[in-house]
């Protein structure tokens, strides 16, 4: 007999577990973004650098897309009746979020002036146009990108004469007025570009929500201009009293993708704090939903070769330098190293002495075994951690593309609805869930 989800939903429902994903691409041991992101939005492994797509799809060939498109929770999501959004501190047309939406042999294609010309006469579309045409009824959509949403060098509204900024569209297009034509008359849209706009917004009189905070990727959290520029928490708040109108529930990725950035920078200053805005936001959702009815899972797409060590102290700053020397160069050294990066650094043929240097800087970039101009992901599992309704079924060790199926299971959303009766949907919870709000936040590393 049907019995109320809230009031007798059983412990083993309501859990909270963690466990493992194993992150590699169908084509790299070590991943990159893209086909992380396919893996754990669309629920198939993908090659490097294909968002959207099936592992049938080589990187940078168009003419391999055809017929190899594969749609993402969020789609199944919408389809189900759901709202959805994506909330990313990158440009909203990235890997991650682009996965959610996108179809593309590259992750590059921001907009058609990255494509090559034989991409563009095979047909294939950039990210930033199919963010606009593929699913025209994405609830909220937060991030940066500005830039590739408008006709080539028309000015930015914030840097006006900074040229790096300007429109970077070849076909003329004006995404952010199509956008805006997609949506019926009676609905109320916003376009917003900055953070006064957002925070005076009243959820309860919008339907839609485009904001777009920077022309690139939104800046640094230490670096963030409180005036015009978000925090991630800030945007997560009013993307959760948008969407959660909807009784049916709804679908919400979020992304703090310049934690990635700063380790790919040596910047583990950046990066660190990124992480901790990052909490913040998913303790705001947490504070703004119940675990009787919200699955919450947040995991990373892969990792970095990023190290704490040195046998530091109790109460030692994470940035500060371990206790003792090498016993090999006799020079101090960080507690926190790469094994690869752009801290390489020999001075007088011998490995810099960073008591002679700034370490606690907020750009420092933290030594590093092997030299490169940005440091590169690691390939070993990370971590999920996950709660509310279903979060048992994430335990263990798993394949990375596991993650949206379990969270589709949950919702009784997409494919596999066998599992599912009449009072799911009804609003009670029988043999199998009802319909609930999902929360999936992407972190881009984990400590």
């Amino acid at each position: 007999m049907p019995w109320s989800f809230r009031s007798s939903t059983p412990t083993w429902l309501r859990m909270s577990s963690c466990s493992w994903e194993m992150t590699y691409n169908t084509n790299a041991q070590v991943p990159d973004s893209a086909g992380t992101a396919t893996a754990y939005l669309c629920g198939v492994k993908a090659n490097e650098g294909t968002v959207g797509v099936s592992a049938a799809t080589e990187r940078s060939r168009c003419n391999t897309t055809q017929g190899n498109e594969v749609t993402s929770i969020l789609r199944w999501a919408k389809d189900a009746g759901k709202s959805v959004g994506i909330v990313t501190t990158t440009r909203v047309n990235h890997a991650t979020p682009s996965a959610a939406y996108a179809h593309s042999a590259d992750r590059d294609w921001y907009s058609d002036n990255e494509m090559p010309p034989e991409a563009l006469s095979q047909g294939c579309k950039d990210i930033a146009y199919q963010l606009v045409h593929n699913i025209r009824d994405i609830d909220v959509i937060m991030g940066g990108g500005r830039k590739y949403m408008y006709p080539k060098n028309k000015t930015d509204v914030e840097y006006e004469i900074d040229e790096k900024a300007r429109g970077t569209r070849l076909d003329g297009l004006d995404l952010v007025n199509i956008w805006k034509s997609f949506k019926p008359r009676h609905k109320h849209s916003h376009f917003i570009w900055n953070r006064t706009e957002l925070l005076t917004l009243d959820p309860h009189n919008v339907d839609y929500l485009l904001g777009l905070f920077e022309p690139g990727d939104m800046e640094y959290e230490l670096n963030r201009n409180n005036v015009t520029d978000p925090s991630l928490s800030e945007m997560v708040v009013v993307a959760i009293q948008i969407l959660r109108k909807n009784p049916k529930g709804f679908f919400l990725l979020v992304e703090g993708g310049r934690i990635d950035h700063g380790h790919h920078e040596g910047k583990a200053k950046q990066a660190l704090h990124e992480a901790v805005e990052m909490d913040r936001a998913i303790g705001q959702a947490g504070s703004m939903t119940s675990l009787e009815d919200t699955l919450t899972v947040v995991t990373a797409d892969h990792s970095h070769v990023f190290t704490f060590g040195g046998y530091t102290p109790r109460g030692n700053s994470i940035f500060g330098l371990a206790p003792m020397l090498s016993d090999t160069d006799k020079k101090p050294f960080t507690a926190i190293l790469y094994g690869n990066g752009p801290g390489y650094k020999v001075v007088g043929g011998e490995r810099e002495n960073v008591s002679m240097v700034d370490y606690a800087h907020n750009n420092y970039q933290a030594q590093s075994a092997v030299p490169l101009r940005h440091e590169t992901h690691g390939g070993e599992d990370v971590a999920v951690f996950s709660k509310g309704p279903m979060a048992h079924l994430l335990h263990g060790v798993h394949e990375q593309n596991y993650i949206p199926h379990v969270m589709a299971y949950a919702a009784c959303i997409g494919a596999n609805l066998d599992h599912c009766t009449p009072a799911s949907s009804a609003g009670s919870l029988a043999a199998g869930p009802l319909l609930l709000p999902l929360a999936l936040f992407p972190l881009s590393i984990l400590f």
